[in-house]
């Protein structure tokens, strides 16, 4: 059944929602924000048509509030509720309730994001559907049941347990020896209670030279099912990417190919509907890819796939949610460039520990394919409540090497960030790094590499133009006016 949207309420703040805004102005629909008191002067806020005041500063008491953000679009008339990625994004408590308030959810069905929510339930389906999984055991509770499982497969380690309702990172512990076991799943069990509420864990077995590769998928109501190629997004930091890119450039055509029609098999299997990614762990040594998860929303790095196809991938999820079919089919999908993203974090670079405070200077990179996507604007405080997250750094290339290229100009010569500390330096440092240049790496590659990354650090700051002028001015005084002046 088609529904025209009139009105978009965004449930999230900084990138996300800034993101959904723009395609909203592209498409003429009002869009509608919520803000936290310490975001009354948020970029998102005023780059919406509207904004409503949801609570304080925790985000228990605003931007995770299911019935502030419900009651919110409620008050302001929207008909529509696009949740970005992060906060409620993945909750189908949320979803359901904005269905049953009578607003329409840009996003996939509940009963999906609950089922891939469950990594446990998730690795079944996927079995189901013939997608390989990573060797493992699910809900273990007692060191025994691993020591168990490592010798009636014949495991070596390291191993890895990770939360079952987890995400992001969180809840996931590398295990090395027997001797690790009974700490790392006291730990992962720990932080997976704290941080999902749910202690339930998996162990599988770790890949050492792992490489991360996600495809991007849109599905509609009508069993049109197709994918937009994947992306690279294996360089991280404890377990989060800061670097991606797409095409990946580990695949030759054929694992391509078979990568990506795989995950089209899995999504149909599930009866997924709106944009969404599966994810994939691929062994370099074996050139063999085992399923990971499914992640039922819009993801951070999408910018980069909407960079190689030309597609708006959030005007995408608006026509789903109206009932609308898609407007292409798989053979019309033609990527014919190179994409890197690199995710600015408002942390030390040297030990990502937290920066909050004022942003005093903000030059943006500009030219030839540079893409950005900003949380922020100068004068900004980054505050110590929310995701460090606050800027989005896109380059293209018709080939790889070209989008590297565009990436070092920008992040090196365009970009200057002062008042807060950020990984620019750090991510400099990677794409000048002659194994990324040649595409040689792996999620260990910042643990393998951090002591060389960080003598890469060119340091500057504000001494520096201080310095400048100040010798310029002593030129001036010293010989008087040049002939040029």
């Amino acid at each position: 059944m088609k529904k025209e949207i009139k009105k978009i309420l965004v449930a999230n703040r900084g990138v996300p929602a800034v993101r959904v805004m723009i395609t909203c102005r592209d498409r003429k629909i009002p869009s509608v924000a919520v803000y936290s008191t310490p975001d009354r002067l948020a970029h998102h806020v005023f780059m919406a048509d509207e904004a409503i005041h949801i609570g304080d500063a925790p985000p228990l008491e605003s931007y995770l509030n299911m019935e502030k953000v419900i009651e919110a679009a409620k008050i302001c008339g929207a008909d529509a509720l696009h949740p970005g990625w992060g906060f409620l994004a993945e909750n189908p408590d949320f979803a359901q309730m904005v269905m049953d308030a009578g607003l329409v959810w840009i996003g996939p069905p509940p009963s999906v994001i609950r089922t891939m929510g469950d990594k446990i339930e998730a690795k079944r389906l996927a079995k189901r559907a013939n997608v390989p999984t990573i060797p493992g055991i699910e809900k273990v509770d007692d060191i025994k049941k691993i020591k168990r499982w490592i010798r009636e497969e014949q495991i070596t380690y390291p191993i890895m347990i990770k939360a079952a309702a987890g995400g992001g990172g969180k809840g996931m512990v590398k295990v090395n020896s027997e001797d690790e076991l009974k700490t790392a799943l006291s730990q992962a069990m720990s932080e997976a209670r704290k941080s999902f509420g749910d202690d339930t864990v998996l162990v599988e077995k770790y890949i050492e030279r792992g490489r991360h590769i996600e495809v991007q998928i849109v599905a509609d109501e009508f069993d049109n099912v197709v994918h937009l190629h994947e992306r690279e997004c294996t360089i991280q930091r404890r377990n989060q990417k800061i670097i991606e890119e797409a095409p990946s450039p580990t695949l030759d055509e054929n694992l391509r190919e078979e990568i990506c029609f795989t995950a089209v098999r899995l999504m149909r299997e599930i009866g997924y509907r709106s944009a969404g990614t599966v994810e994939f762990l691929f062994d370099a040594d074996t050139r063999k890819f085992y399923f990971l998860e499914v992640n039922t929303r819009l993801q951070v790095e999408h910018g980069i796939t909407e960079l190689i196809t030309g597609l708006d991938i959030v005007s995408v999820m608006l026509d789903i949610a109206m009932g609308k079919p898609l407007p292409f089919k798989q053979p019309q999908i033609h990527p014919n460039r190179w994409a890197l993203e690199v995710r600015l974090n408002a942390e030390d670079p040297k030990n990502f520990s937290p920066s909050f405070g004022r942003i005093t200077r903000l030059q943006l990179p500009h030219g030839p394919n540079v893409r950005l996507s900003i949380g922020v604007n100068e004068g900004d405080v980054i505050p110590p409540y929310y995701d460090s997250l606050f800027m989005l750094l896109m380059t293209a290339g018709t080939n790889r090497l070209d989008a590297i290229r565009v990436m070092d100009r920008a992040l090196g010569r365009g970009l200057r960030i002062e008042g807060i500390k950020t990984i620019q330096p750090l991510l400099l440092s990677i794409i000048r790094h002659p194994k990324f240049i040649a595409g040689e790496f792996s999620t260990r590659f910042i643990e393998e590499h951090m002591d060389e990354l960080i003598s890469m650090f060119r340091e500057r700051d504000s001494d520096e133009e201080v310095l400048k002028i100040g010798k310029f001015v002593a030129e001036i005084s010293a010989l008087g006016p040049r002939d040029w002046m």
